[in-house]
């Protein structure tokens, strides 16, 4: 599985990608962010989460740097041990909610996606 953010004619980077970008330019191309690390820009913990999510839930928003552009996510951490500015790296999980949890019916979504764990020096 990859993380895809989208390239678009202009030079920007974005994720989630969508289908127009920056100033109206389309995508062009795509970029794994799942081959790159991040830096944590900040976190936090999160203890009432929706149903099936885990709790507590550390999340974090990190930045890529994707050939000189910044490309931020937000997403699940693996621990709560982390600080501001540590380097991270994405690791693909196959349930980031318990399945079959939360009002939408199961079939509709997805269950897997990344998390972000901390690059051991």
């Amino acid at each position: 599985m990859t993380m895809d953010a989208f390239r678009y004619e202009d030079g920007s980077i974005g994720y989630p990608g969508h289908p127009v970008g920056p100033n109206g330019s389309d995508p062009v191309d795509t970029v794994d962010l799942s081959e790159y690390t991040a830096e944590v820009v900040t976190w936090t913990t999160s203890t009432a989460t929706p149903p099936g999510v885990r709790e507590p839930n550390p999340l974090a928003i990190v930045e890529f740097d994707v050939d000189g552009e910044a490309v931020r996510a937000i997403g699940q951490l693996t621990t709560d041990e982390i600080e501001i500015g540590e380097e991270v790296r994405p690791v693909h999980v196959e349930e980031l909610r318990t399945p079959g949890a939360g009002i939408r019916e199961p079939d509709s979504q997805e269950w897997d996606g990344y998390r972000f764990e901390p690059v051991s020096d």
